[in-house]
């Protein structure tokens, strides 16, 4: 899968999500690290929506590096974001809460 194609895939799954809970703005760079696929790209909630931008984002709350496969999996529900952490299947550099925000935003 190519960069693109995992932003897309992202986009679209944060496209019509109800972000009203959330006031002032929440927002994540994720690095994806892959065998084939490698880029960053950030995810912001702001004004009760989901931006996703294939660009870096440099007052975020957290960088999250994950592998593509294990990124799509956390934001299709897939994969327990806790259990992902712990494994050491993602890592988090910042704010653990502001990433759990916003995935528990996808389910």
């Amino acid at each position: 899968m190519t960069y693109e194609q995992v932003v897309a895939k992202v986009k679209a799954k944060f496209q019509d999500v109800d972000a009203s809970a959330i006031d002032g703005v929440v927002a994540l760079q994720i690095n994806l690290e892959g065998k084939s696929t490698n880029g960053i790209f950030y995810i912001e909630v702001k004004d009760h929506k989901v931006n996703v931008e294939p660009y870096e984002y440099y007052d975020r709350h957290a960088i999250v590096t994950v592998n593509p496969t294990n990124l799509l999996k956390l934001v299709e529900g897939k994969l327990d974001p806790i259990e992902a952490y712990t494994k050491g299947k993602v890592t988090i550099d910042g704010d653990a809460g502001a990433v759990l925000t916003v995935i528990n935003l996808a389910k």
